[in-house]
């Protein structure tokens, strides 16, 4: 009897992406044995690959856009227009115009980033034709509320002496009121669908700028600025557009942009993995499969909160199905994804070495993992069959 098991995982950020990761691990999985049939899913949360993996699954297209960076700088970027029965559905990726890749690190200052660019994005996709446009977020190096979007898109943010307030999040503490009679009519047409991690929200103690501000660059004082300035855009928000989004589920998704595509823009905020998963059939495949190997490059804490490994745990566990992850590193509370469905995970890295000499090898080390553990998981089925044809006897 064959052994059904669907490979889900996330890529594995700086070395490979989901489609190679799912690669290595299926072919490790074969070579455990003969009886392994293996379903292939490369999934993608929103954040850095999101646009060009949906346009691959659908029969869709990349589109080319020259827009600002998180800088200010020129970048070329792209966004997708997706095919086949989602035909005029448009995939702005976040990460592609204001993405911490983007930032050098030594340039890294949360405090004067910008999604401006993924405004221009938005203009491009609507100027394409789209009649949907689904916003990923994740991966971002911003935390300006999604300011610079929205005024790429016609929404004035005004001083106090009726100036536009200057880029970046620290322009928001000088945001005195908004003027939505210049946005782009297009978007009361076009339905905007935002994916993002519902757990993350704008304010309070865990807050954008608290939790996420330092791994952008942030000192301790930055955070406490980056703080002040978003609670005086939620202040604003709340007045003049009627939207409390201090703790708006997803409203801290990207450094806050969540909340601007909301009260600014208009776009509505999803599950990133309600929304997502379903371009990729996740339910009907998790029904198919006897075991589910799922993946990141980093299991800790974090891993719990709106990461894939926990998401197909708690989808696995609802089905029955029994999931492993298999992690890169495995970090603080690693063992917390054990909460939320998962049966056991494992770090691929098999002996001591260097950063770089993991990420080289990631791909050899993903495989000879998922060929060990199926090989432990059969013998355990073997054992079973054994002591059930023992005790009928």
């Amino acid at each position: 009897m064959n052994i059904r098991v669907l490979v889900a995982p996330s890529g594995f950020k700086g070395c490979l992406d989901p489609e190679h990761v799912a690669s290595a691990i299926a072919t490790g999985l074969r070579r455990a044995s003969d009886a392994v049939e293996v379903r292939e899913l490369a999934l993608v949360d929103g954040g850095e690959g999101t646009a060009a993996t949906l346009a691959r699954v659908t029969d869709g297209e990349l589109r080319p856009a020259r827009v600002t960076g998180p800088l200010g700088e020129v970048l070329d970027t792209s966004f997708a227009m997706l095919g086949g029965t989602h035909h005029g559905t448009a995939v702005v990726e976040l990460a592609a115009a204001a993405g911490l890749s983007h930032v050098p690190h030594d340039r890294r200052d949360p405090m004067r980033t910008t999604t401006r660019g993924v405004g221009a994005l938005i203009l491009a996709a609507l100027d394409a034709g789209a009649t949907r446009v689904i916003v990923g977020c994740g991966d971002s190096g911003v935390n300006d509320g999604g300011a610079g979007l929205a005024q790429a898109l016609g929404v004035r943010l005004l001083d106090r002496s009726g100036e536009d307030i200057v880029g970046g999040g620290l322009g928001l503490a000088e945001l005195d009121r908004i003027d939505l009679a210049g946005r782009d009519p297009r978007l009361a047409r076009v339905p905007m669908e935002v994916a993002c991690n519902v757990e993350n929200v704008l304010t309070g103690p865990r807050g954008v700028a608290r939790v996420f501000g330092p791994q952008k660059g942030a000192s301790e004082d930055d955070v406490r600025t980056m703080e002040a300035a978003l609670d005086r855009f939620a202040a604003v928000v709340e007045r003049d557009c009627g939207v409390d989004v201090r703790l708006m589920p997803g409203g801290g998704a990207s450094g806050g942009a969540g909340a601007g595509l909301h009260a600014l823009v208009g776009g509505t905020l999803r599950s990133r993995f309600d929304l997502l998963f379903a371009f990729h059939g996740v339910d009907e495949a998790v029904a198919w499969a006897d075991l589910i190997v799922t993946a990141e490059g980093g299991l800790d804490y974090k891993s719990v909160r709106g990461k894939i490994p926990s998401e197909m745990g708690r989808r696995g566990a609802t089905a029955g199905k029994a999931v492993v992850v298999l992690a890169g590193t495995l970090g603080e509370r690693s063992g917390e994804v054990l909460d939320e469905g998962v049966c056991a995970y494992f770090s691929v890295i098999g002996r001591p070495q260097s950063l770089d000499d993991a990420m080289r090898d990631v791909e050899e080390q993903l495989g000879r993992s998922a060929e060990q553990m199926m090989r432990t998981f059969l013998a355990g089925v073997a054992l079973g069959r054994r002591q059930n044809s023992g005790s009928q006897a």
